[in-house]
């Protein structure tokens, strides 16, 4: 899968658009409202096995309150993976039943992107890599420079002590995210960077009205989450 987005603060001759964004991959559920770049609101759920019941009050709560109806959302965007298989597939079907009965677009957006572009005050030299937790030594993660162009894409990865060794040779590398603790036990290499950036709902909204803008929607009949597949012991570049 091949990622690509711009970590920019600002969308340049924005096209005002009311947009709502799922996020239930992880931990932390996030859901808001934009309007632009404006948030309208914003609902978060911190206890993962409640975001079931947590999305469909949290939204009705949100539209409530910003004083909006159903019919006046123009698109809906959804972190589709890699994550929480539950949370991706309530986050997802969330998604693509709004848009079926509103006939309106399907934004998608990977979890790994959303993550890296949390990282705005990061060196620029800096290559970025937000890693997933998959449980035991397992984790998924992609590697960005700082104006957000792939360096690897998103992978799932069986960590070892010499993972990342190729780009390590060549670059300083800032590992984050939930799974990037494992990486800091085993990790010796002097170029490895370890901390703890955060991506939130004004990352969504710079994302989704991205997407908007350049009319990059998903088809909503065969839209589905980014699962992962099977594990890799070692990844090098090239």
């Amino acid at each position: 899968m091949q990622l690509a987005f711009r970590f920019q603060s600002t969308i340049p001759h924005l096209q005002m658009a009311k947009i709502l964004h799922i996020h239930t991959a992880l931990e932390t559920a996030i859901i808001c409202l934009s309007d632009g770049e404006k948030m309208l609101g914003e609902r978060t759920n911190p206890s993962q096995r409640d975001h079931a019941a947590f999305l469909h009050v949290g939204i009705r709560e949100l539209l409530r309150d910003a004083g909006m109806n159903m019919t006046d959302l123009e698109a809906v965007q959804v972190v589709d993976g890699p994550g929480s298989y539950t949370g991706l597939r309530v986050g997802m079907a969330a998604a693509k039943g709004l848009c079926y009965a509103l006939s309106i677009p399907l934004i998608t957006c990977n979890t790994l992107v959303w993550m890296a572009s949390g990282t705005l005050d990061q060196p620029p030299e800096m290559l970025r890599c937000p890693m997933i937790d998959a449980r035991r030594m397992e984790v998924f993660a992609a590697i960005f420079d700082a104006d957000g162009q792939t360096i690897m894409p998103s992978s799932p990865i069986i960590l070892t002590a010499d993972s990342f060794n190729g780009w390590l040779r060549e670059r300083h590398i800032l590992f984050f995210g939930n799974g990037s603790g494992k990486f800091r036990e085993i990790c010796t290499d002097p170029n490895a960077r370890f901390g703890d950036p955060i991506a939130g709902s004004q990352e969504l909204i710079r994302h989704g009205i991205g997407s908007y803008e350049q009319r990059n929607f998903n088809n909503v009949a065969y839209a589905e989450p980014f699962y992962g597949k099977a594990f890799h012991s070692t990844m090098t570049p090239r």
